[in-house]
Protein backbone atom coordinates (compact mmCIF):
# COMPACT_ATOMS: atom_id res chain seq x y z
CA UNK A 1 0.00 0.00 0.00
CA UNK A 2 1.34 3.44 -0.95
CA UNK A 3 0.37 6.13 1.57
CA UNK A 4 1.04 9.83 0.95
CA UNK A 5 1.13 12.13 3.99
CA UNK A 6 0.65 15.76 2.96
CA UNK A 7 1.86 17.84 5.89
CA UNK A 8 2.57 21.40 6.94
CA UNK A 9 3.90 22.91 10.15
CA UNK A 10 0.57 22.87 12.02
CA UNK A 11 -0.22 20.93 15.17
CA UNK A 12 -2.82 18.94 13.22
CA UNK A 13 -0.14 17.70 10.84
CA UNK A 14 1.97 16.61 13.80
CA UNK A 15 -1.01 14.71 15.17
CA UNK A 16 -1.58 13.14 11.74
CA UNK A 17 1.99 11.80 11.64
CA UNK A 18 1.61 10.32 15.13
CA UNK A 19 -1.72 8.78 14.13
CA UNK A 20 -0.19 7.21 11.01
CA UNK A 21 2.75 5.87 13.01
CA UNK A 22 0.48 4.30 15.65
CA UNK A 23 -1.88 2.49 13.28
CA UNK A 24 -1.22 -0.93 11.77
CA UNK A 25 -0.97 -0.91 7.97
CA UNK A 26 -0.81 -3.67 5.36
CA UNK A 27 2.54 -5.42 5.15
CA UNK A 28 5.11 -3.81 2.87
CA UNK A 29 3.32 -0.44 3.01
CA UNK A 30 5.42 2.49 1.85
CA UNK A 31 4.99 6.07 3.06
CA UNK A 32 5.88 9.32 1.37
CA UNK A 33 5.89 12.39 3.60
CA UNK A 34 5.40 15.45 1.42
CA UNK A 35 5.31 19.18 2.07
CA UNK A 36 4.49 21.76 -0.57
CA UNK A 37 6.14 25.18 -0.67
CA UNK A 38 3.74 27.58 -2.34
CA UNK A 39 6.23 29.42 -4.53
CA UNK A 40 3.57 31.69 -5.99
CA UNK A 41 3.26 33.56 -2.70
CA UNK A 42 7.07 33.84 -2.47
CA UNK A 43 7.88 34.61 -6.10
CA UNK A 44 9.10 38.11 -5.32
CA UNK A 45 11.12 37.09 -2.25
CA UNK A 46 13.80 34.50 -3.16
CA UNK A 47 15.35 34.61 0.31
CA UNK A 48 12.05 33.69 1.95
CA UNK A 49 11.51 30.92 -0.58
CA UNK A 50 14.88 29.37 0.18
CA UNK A 51 14.15 29.57 3.90
CA UNK A 52 10.74 27.98 3.33
CA UNK A 53 12.35 25.10 1.46
CA UNK A 54 14.83 24.52 4.28
CA UNK A 55 12.05 24.51 6.87
CA UNK A 56 9.96 22.17 4.74
CA UNK A 57 12.92 19.80 4.43
CA UNK A 58 13.36 19.74 8.20
CA UNK A 59 9.64 19.09 8.59
CA UNK A 60 9.45 16.08 6.26
CA UNK A 61 12.74 14.64 7.56
CA UNK A 62 11.45 14.74 11.14
CA UNK A 63 8.09 13.19 10.18
CA UNK A 64 9.81 10.48 8.16
CA UNK A 65 11.95 9.64 11.19
CA UNK A 66 8.84 9.20 13.35
CA UNK A 67 7.34 6.75 10.87
CA UNK A 68 10.59 4.81 10.47
CA UNK A 69 10.64 4.23 14.22
CA UNK A 70 7.43 2.27 13.73
CA UNK A 71 9.16 0.07 11.18
CA UNK A 72 7.77 1.52 7.96
CA UNK A 73 9.61 2.31 4.73
CA UNK A 74 9.46 6.09 4.29
CA UNK A 75 10.90 8.72 2.00
CA UNK A 76 10.54 12.53 2.19
CA UNK A 77 9.43 14.72 -0.69
CA UNK A 78 9.44 18.51 -1.23
CA UNK A 79 7.28 19.98 -3.98
CA UNK A 80 7.20 23.56 -5.25
CA UNK A 81 3.96 24.97 -6.57
CA UNK A 82 0.30 25.25 -5.67
CA UNK A 83 -0.58 22.71 -2.94
CA UNK A 84 -4.01 21.98 -4.45
CA UNK A 85 -2.46 20.57 -7.63
CA UNK A 86 0.96 19.46 -6.37
CA UNK A 87 -0.48 16.89 -3.96
CA UNK A 88 -2.80 15.36 -6.53
CA UNK A 89 -0.24 15.38 -9.34
CA UNK A 90 2.34 13.62 -7.17
CA UNK A 91 -0.24 11.12 -5.90
CA UNK A 92 -1.16 10.24 -9.49
CA UNK A 93 2.47 9.97 -10.62
CA UNK A 94 3.47 7.84 -7.62
CA UNK A 95 0.22 5.81 -7.90
CA UNK A 96 -0.66 6.37 -4.26
CA UNK A 97 -3.47 4.32 -2.73
CA UNK A 98 -4.29 6.74 0.08
CA UNK A 99 -3.64 10.40 0.87
CA UNK A 100 -3.63 11.50 4.49
CA UNK A 101 -4.17 15.22 4.90
CA UNK A 102 -4.84 17.38 7.94
CA UNK A 103 -8.41 18.58 8.19
CA UNK A 104 -7.13 21.90 9.44
CA UNK A 105 -3.86 23.69 8.92
CA UNK A 106 -1.82 26.80 9.24
CA UNK A 107 -2.39 29.69 6.87
CA UNK A 108 1.30 30.24 6.20
CA UNK A 109 3.64 29.02 3.49
CA UNK A 110 1.65 25.93 2.59
CA UNK A 111 -1.93 27.11 3.16
CA UNK A 112 -3.37 23.78 4.29
CA UNK A 113 -6.92 24.92 4.95
CA UNK A 114 -9.92 22.62 4.75
CA UNK A 115 -11.78 25.21 2.70
CA UNK A 116 -9.09 25.19 0.02
CA UNK A 117 -6.37 22.55 -0.21
CA UNK A 118 -7.91 19.64 1.72
CA UNK A 119 -11.32 20.20 0.18
CA UNK A 120 -9.84 20.26 -3.33
CA UNK A 121 -7.93 17.05 -2.65
CA UNK A 122 -11.05 15.36 -1.26
CA UNK A 123 -13.01 16.29 -4.37
CA UNK A 124 -10.65 15.31 -7.15
CA UNK A 125 -7.78 13.16 -5.86
CA UNK A 126 -7.02 10.06 -7.96
CA UNK A 127 -7.12 7.78 -4.90
CA UNK A 128 -8.73 7.45 -1.47
CA UNK A 129 -8.33 10.40 0.91
CA UNK A 130 -8.50 10.63 4.69
CA UNK A 131 -9.02 14.01 6.33
CA UNK A 132 -7.32 13.41 9.67
CA UNK A 133 -8.44 15.08 12.88
CA UNK A 134 -7.19 14.61 16.37
CA UNK A 135 -9.82 12.34 17.94
CA UNK A 136 -12.23 14.04 20.35
CA UNK A 137 -12.09 13.05 24.00
CA UNK A 138 -15.30 11.08 23.53
CA UNK A 139 -13.59 8.91 20.89
CA UNK A 140 -10.72 7.91 23.16
CA UNK A 141 -11.21 4.32 24.27
CA UNK A 142 -7.97 3.13 25.90
CA UNK A 143 -7.28 -0.50 25.15
CA UNK A 144 -10.42 -0.81 23.00
CA UNK A 145 -8.96 -0.12 19.56
CA UNK A 146 -10.64 2.17 17.06
CA UNK A 147 -14.32 2.86 16.56
CA UNK A 148 -15.03 2.92 12.83
CA UNK A 149 -18.37 4.14 11.49
CA UNK A 150 -19.07 2.78 8.00
CA UNK A 151 -21.71 4.69 6.05
CA UNK A 152 -23.27 2.76 3.17
CA UNK A 153 -26.06 3.04 0.64
CA UNK A 154 -25.45 -0.33 -1.03
CA UNK A 155 -23.87 1.21 -4.13
CA UNK A 156 -20.66 0.07 -5.82
CA UNK A 157 -18.86 2.94 -4.10
CA UNK A 158 -20.08 1.83 -0.68
CA UNK A 159 -19.05 -1.75 -1.40
CA UNK A 160 -15.53 -0.54 -2.12
CA UNK A 161 -15.52 1.28 1.21
CA UNK A 162 -16.65 -1.89 3.03
CA UNK A 163 -13.99 -4.00 1.30
CA UNK A 164 -11.36 -1.41 2.22
CA UNK A 165 -12.29 -1.68 5.89
CA UNK A 166 -12.44 -5.50 5.70
CA UNK A 167 -9.04 -5.87 4.05
CA UNK A 168 -7.06 -3.49 6.26
CA UNK A 169 -5.45 -4.29 9.61
CA UNK A 170 -6.79 -2.35 12.59
CA UNK A 171 -5.72 -2.05 16.22
CA UNK A 172 -6.79 -4.96 18.46
CA UNK A 173 -10.38 -4.83 19.73
CA UNK A 174 -11.43 -2.32 17.09
CA UNK A 175 -15.14 -2.02 16.43
CA UNK A 176 -17.15 -1.08 13.34
CA UNK A 177 -20.71 0.15 13.22
CA UNK A 178 -22.62 0.11 9.92
CA UNK A 179 -25.24 2.70 9.16
CA UNK A 180 -27.46 3.28 6.15
CA UNK A 181 -29.98 6.09 5.95
CA UNK A 182 -33.40 6.13 4.38
CA UNK A 183 -33.53 9.50 2.70
CA UNK A 184 -36.69 11.44 3.46
CA UNK A 185 -38.09 12.09 -0.01
CA UNK A 186 -40.73 14.69 -0.78
CA UNK A 187 -42.37 15.01 -4.20
CA UNK A 188 -39.92 17.73 -5.27
CA UNK A 189 -36.97 15.52 -4.33
CA UNK A 190 -38.43 12.55 -6.20
CA UNK A 191 -38.89 14.69 -9.29
CA UNK A 192 -35.24 15.78 -9.06
CA UNK A 193 -34.03 12.19 -8.77
CA UNK A 194 -34.15 9.34 -11.22
CA UNK A 195 -37.63 8.43 -9.96
CA UNK A 196 -39.90 10.26 -12.39
CA UNK A 197 -43.49 10.49 -11.25
CA UNK A 198 -46.03 12.57 -13.13
CA UNK A 199 -48.69 12.27 -10.44
CA UNK A 200 -47.97 12.04 -6.74
CA UNK A 201 -50.34 10.28 -4.40
CA UNK A 202 -50.06 9.19 -0.81
CA UNK A 203 -49.91 5.59 -1.99
CA UNK A 204 -47.12 6.21 -4.49
CA UNK A 205 -45.06 8.08 -1.91
CA UNK A 206 -45.58 5.21 0.55
CA UNK A 207 -44.29 2.83 -2.11
CA UNK A 208 -41.23 4.99 -2.72
CA UNK A 209 -40.61 5.16 1.03
CA UNK A 210 -40.81 1.38 1.28
CA UNK A 211 -38.31 0.99 -1.58
CA UNK A 212 -35.81 3.34 0.05
CA UNK A 213 -36.24 1.66 3.45
CA UNK A 214 -35.64 -1.79 1.96
CA UNK A 215 -32.63 -0.46 0.06
CA UNK A 216 -31.09 0.86 3.29
CA UNK A 217 -31.69 -2.46 5.08
CA UNK A 218 -30.13 -4.39 2.19
CA UNK A 219 -27.13 -2.03 2.22
CA UNK A 220 -26.46 -2.82 5.88
CA UNK A 221 -26.81 -6.56 5.24
CA UNK A 222 -24.42 -6.35 2.30
CA UNK A 223 -21.80 -4.48 4.34
CA UNK A 224 -22.12 -6.99 7.21
CA UNK A 225 -21.50 -9.81 4.76
CA UNK A 226 -18.37 -8.11 3.39
CA UNK A 227 -17.04 -7.45 6.87
CA UNK A 228 -17.78 -10.98 8.04
CA UNK A 229 -14.22 -12.21 7.44
CA UNK A 230 -12.54 -9.18 9.00
CA UNK A 231 -11.06 -9.28 12.50
CA UNK A 232 -13.43 -6.59 13.68
CA UNK A 233 -16.26 -6.56 16.15
CA UNK A 234 -19.41 -5.48 14.33
CA UNK A 235 -21.50 -3.46 16.74
CA UNK A 236 -25.25 -3.67 16.66
CA UNK A 237 -26.98 -0.95 14.70
CA UNK A 238 -30.42 0.48 15.49
CA UNK A 239 -33.21 -1.91 14.48
CA UNK A 240 -35.09 0.88 12.73
CA UNK A 241 -33.42 2.43 9.68
CA UNK A 242 -32.85 6.13 10.41
CA UNK A 243 -34.78 8.49 8.16
CA UNK A 244 -33.55 11.92 7.12
CA UNK A 245 -30.53 13.69 5.67
CA UNK A 246 -27.60 11.20 5.49
CA UNK A 247 -25.10 13.96 6.25
CA UNK A 248 -26.79 15.01 9.48
CA UNK A 249 -27.44 11.46 10.65
CA UNK A 250 -23.88 10.28 9.96
CA UNK A 251 -22.41 13.25 11.80
CA UNK A 252 -24.75 12.81 14.79
CA UNK A 253 -24.13 9.06 14.96
CA UNK A 254 -20.36 9.50 14.84
CA UNK A 255 -20.50 12.03 17.66
CA UNK A 256 -22.87 10.09 19.90
CA UNK A 257 -21.06 6.76 19.42
CA UNK A 258 -17.64 8.35 19.86
CA UNK A 259 -16.29 7.26 16.47
CA UNK A 260 -12.63 7.88 15.73
CA UNK A 261 -13.03 7.35 11.97
CA UNK A 262 -15.88 7.57 9.46
CA UNK A 263 -15.45 5.61 6.21
CA UNK A 264 -17.55 6.42 3.14
CA UNK A 265 -17.61 5.74 -0.57
CA UNK A 266 -16.75 8.61 -2.88
CA UNK A 267 -20.25 8.83 -4.31
CA UNK A 268 -23.71 7.48 -3.69
CA UNK A 269 -26.95 6.36 -5.26
CA UNK A 270 -29.29 8.84 -3.57
CA UNK A 271 -31.38 11.22 -5.64
CA UNK A 272 -29.45 14.35 -4.78
CA UNK A 273 -26.07 12.64 -5.19
CA UNK A 274 -26.88 12.07 -8.84
CA UNK A 275 -26.94 15.85 -9.19
CA UNK A 276 -24.15 16.63 -6.72
CA UNK A 277 -21.55 13.82 -6.86
CA UNK A 278 -19.79 13.29 -3.57
CA UNK A 279 -21.96 15.77 -1.70
CA UNK A 280 -22.52 13.50 1.29
CA UNK A 281 -18.90 12.40 1.63
CA UNK A 282 -17.63 15.94 1.18
CA UNK A 283 -20.04 17.45 3.69
CA UNK A 284 -19.27 14.78 6.28
CA UNK A 285 -15.53 15.27 5.72
CA UNK A 286 -15.87 19.01 6.27
CA UNK A 287 -18.00 18.91 9.41
CA UNK A 288 -17.18 15.71 11.31
CA UNK A 289 -15.52 15.90 14.72
CA UNK A 290 -13.29 12.91 13.86
CA UNK A 291 -11.24 11.66 10.90
CA UNK A 292 -13.08 10.83 7.68
CA UNK A 293 -11.81 8.52 4.94
CA UNK A 294 -13.36 8.72 1.48
CA UNK A 295 -12.69 5.56 -0.53
CA UNK A 296 -12.11 5.49 -4.26
CA UNK A 297 -11.44 2.39 -6.32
Amino acid sequence: MKILLAIDSSADSEAMVREAASRPWPSESVFCVMSVVDIWTLEETPALRENAQREAQKLVTSAAGTLRQSGYEVFPEIQLGAPQTAIQDFAAKWEANLILIGARGRNSLTKFLLGSVAQAVLRTAPCSVEAVRRPPVAASHPGQGMRILLGTDGSEFSSKAAYSVANRPWPPRSQVRIISVQELLVPEAVAASSLQYSVYSERSMDEVSEVTRKRAEDAVAQARSILGSAHLEICDTPQDVPVGDPRTILLDEAKSWGAGLIVLGSNGRGGFDHLLPGSVSESVSMHANCSVEVIRG
